[in-house]
């Protein structure tokens, strides 16, 4: 079946932080930066792509930006017809290349407009907007769910996909992430790729290192659900930081100066930003070590919203 002309659907997703140290591919938290994105079925045949904020200047306007790529592959796996016409107008807040889920974001609206067209233009039945299927399909273009599920879903997230299915299920659960944990966001204007990031991780790592990283990873969720004066603990890694160190030093240099001070300090994502997951008297100290260690850098303290990717038209 097909979307008539006229299809309108407008969404807000938001970013996420992964991995929050030991949690690699897995964890994740929604952070109150929101992309914003209106997808309209057009009469006349083709595509047109507006996009202004972060990245506008460097995104594609034709097939192969990130957004209509997905879209295209949504119908495609809920066997939709794709549309002949189609407008995309994108107001991007979340920063590119930081570590803060652009990519993720991108692709969690790409999936949740897709879906969410077909349903209002009859070409599927069900709801407007069901969060476990917009889950599975972007876990699977993403490669990977800890930022995705975070975007849809919003909070503190656990992931964990099952292997072996054509499109492989994610079941999500979320964390009730403990009201005294305030997250701190530290920007730097540089950039990296996830893909570069990725690139310098090691394909096997010792039986005892995955041990002792899956116990952090058991710590860090009681950690955010309920013990956070455990979480400088709690966010130390053993699989992923130290192999990028080379790839984002200074970033790596401010985790180092704010773990000594007994702040919470982890790469975010593929970095380079940091996360800081700290009480909410402490964000001074934060922005003081910060100051004090990185000169300009962007501290932000987003929050964390309760409620992930919105239909707000």
């Amino acid at each position: 079946m097909s979307i008539p002309v006229g299809t309108s659907v407008t969404l807000a997703v938001p970013a996420s932080s992964a991995n929050l140290g030991p949690g690699f591919d897995c964890v994740g938290l929604a952070l109150g930066v929101w992309d914003e994105c209106t997808v309209t079925v057009t009469e006349q045949p083709g595509l047109q792509v507006e996009v202004t904020g972060s990245g506008a200047d460097s995104v594609p306007r034709d097939e192969s930006h990130l957004v209509v790529r997905t879209m295209a592959t949504t119908w495609q796996h809920l066997d939709v017809t794709a549309p002949a016409g189609l407008r995309l107008e994108a107001t991007n807040a979340v920063p590119h290349g930081r570590g803060l889920g652009s990519s993720a974001t991108a692709i969690v609206t790409g999936v949740a407009a897709a879906h969410a067209l077909a349903v209002r233009g009859g070409a599927l039945a069900g709801e407007e907007l069901d969060l476990e299927v917009v889950n599975t399909i972007a876990a699977a273009l993403e490669g990977h769910p800890d930022n995705s599920s975070a975007s849809v879903f919003g909070g503190a997230t656990l992931s964990v996909t099952e292997a072996g299915a054509p499109l492989p299920r994610t079941r999500t659960v979320p964390l009730r992430l403990d009201p005294r944990i305030t997250p701190v966001v530290l920007v730097p204007g540089t950039t990296l790729s996830t893909h570069t990031a990725r690139s310098v991780l090691p394909e096997v790592v010792p039986l005892a290192t995955a041990a002792a990283n899956s116990a952090r990873t058991g710590l860090l969720v009681h950690a955010l659900t309920s013990a956070p004066e455990l979480l400088v603990d709690a966010t130390a890694d053993l699989l992923h930081q130290e192999a990028r160190r080379p790839s984002y030093p200074e970033s790596m240099g401010l985790v180092d100066a704010l773990r000594a001070a007994g702040l919470a300090a982890t790469i975010s994502g593929a970095g380079p930003s940091v996360l800081v997951l700290v009480d909410a008297d402490r964000v001074d100290e934060v922005r003081r070590v910060t100051v004090e260690v990185a000169a300009g850098w962007q501290v932000l303290t987003p929050g964390v919203p309760a409620h992930g990717v919105q239909l707000r038209g």
